[in-house]
């Protein structure tokens, strides 16, 4: 990341994001992490466009590596006036604006210590994705979608980690500029506003207030409209990914009923039974993609899930088998399962095994639907 060519920044940059994503190097980074953050921190202030957004990246991976402790903190100080500059910096490229906007929320959920940086993240955040009053609502989301939903996805997160005497502000008043956002143009940013919205509601509950609106029926009514739209100019997938949201969001605003999702990773499983958890990993998800399965759970050796044969040198392979006690800490999974070789090989399911079940499911479901779609079936 120390070269005059653009590219091989870049190109160095990569292969970090790729190592950091798909193996755990806590103990590795401790000694270099103030040589990585002093490259980054070039690379965020000399770099253009992909360079900065890479960069980005690279230092909300670093911070999730360093963790909650003073490693982590310190990483996060040094670093967050160069990401609200960039972040707030109009003639900045969008791409390493969006980058910054989710590697300010996530290193601060990670690593801010203090109330007064949680308090100034969500403020500058909060300005990228709330429309001026100047402005007509539609404008500003319709600009720059991807921006406006990784302000508002980072800055969600942060609402789940604030202190109830801050959040009761928010739900005082502030929380209004979202219903607007429920028109935008963008549908990643319509479900974000929604499902945002019954994040505020879930909080809400929790505090035991009331989260008032000037119009609560005119809200449902907007949620039902986005839950039962069928426009034909909208994609089919759009519109069916919106639906399905949208139904799970309304039902819990008029029922307090959430659908809980299960999520699998190794021999263990976790369970989404809140918006606020949903939130949490969904935002590490973005960022580790197929990785966070690795993090979760014990590593399987040099070549983790993820890695595509990623060679890293100078590591000691017995560092490679560690997982993230931060994201194990987060979702309350406590120590992760130690099995031996025989354990290992008895949970295993051959291959032939699963072909006979998938066969034997996909018959079943085929024969099932077929009665369904059958002219002559009797409805």
């Amino acid at each position: 990341t120390v070269s005059r060519s653009a590219k091989a920044r870049q190109a160095a940059l990569r292969s970090l994001r790729l190592a950091l994503a798909s193996r755990t190097l806590s103990d590795f980074l401790l000694e270099r992490r103030l040589t990585l953050a002093d490259s980054l921190e070039k690379c965020l202030k000399k770099g253009k466009g992909e360079e900065q957004a890479l960069a980005g990246t690279v230092l909300t991976l670093l911070c999730l590596q360093m963790g909650s402790g003073p490693e982590g903190e310190e990483l996060f100080r040094s670093l967050k006036p160069l990401l609200v500059s960039v972040l707030t910096d109009s003639t900045a490229s969008p791409g390493a604006r969006q980058s910054c906007a989710t590697a300010l929320g996530m290193c601060c959920y990670i690593a801010a210590a203090d109330l007064e940086d949680l308090v100034s993240c969500l403020s500058c955040l909060e300005g990228i994705f709330s429309p001026p009053s100047t402005c007509k609502e539609s404008s500003a989301p319709a600009q720059h979608g991807p921006l406006h939903c990784s302000a508002l996805q980072s800055w969600s997160l942060l609402l789940t980690i604030c202190p109830p005497s801050h959040l009761r502000s928010i739900l005082d008043n502030r929380w209004l500029q979202l219903p607007p956002l429920l028109t935008s143009s963008s549908v990643a940013l319509r479900i974000l506003a929604g499902e945002t919205i019954a994040l505020l509601f879930e909080l809400a509950q929790d505090l035991e207030e009331d989260l008032c609106h000037q119009d609560t029926e005119f809200l449902c009514t907007q949620l039902k409209v986005l839950a039962t739209e069928s426009n034909k100019y909208r994609a089919k997938t759009d519109r069916r990914r919106q639906r399905s949201i949208f139904r799970d969001i309304l039902r819990f605003i008029e029922s307090g009923e959430y659908q809980e999702e299960t999520i699998r990773f190794g021999l263990e499983c976790m369970y989404l039974d809140s918006w606020a958890r949903q939130r949490t990993y969904q935002a590490f998800k973005e960022v580790l993609g197929s990785g966070i399965h690795h993090h979760l759970q014990v590593g399987a050796g040099p070549h983790a899930p993820g890695s595509a044969g990623l060679v890293l040198v100078g590591v000691d392979r017995a560092l490679l088998s560690q997982n993230n006690e931060l994201l194990r800490e987060i979702f309350g999974l406590g120590p992760p399962l130690v099995l031996d070789a025989a354990a290992l090989k008895a949970s295993k399911v051959s291959r032939f095994e699963k072909h006979l079940y998938n066969s034997a499911a996909f018959k079943a479901r085929t024969k099932a639907r077929s009665r369904v779609r059958d002219k002559r079936a009797d409805v």
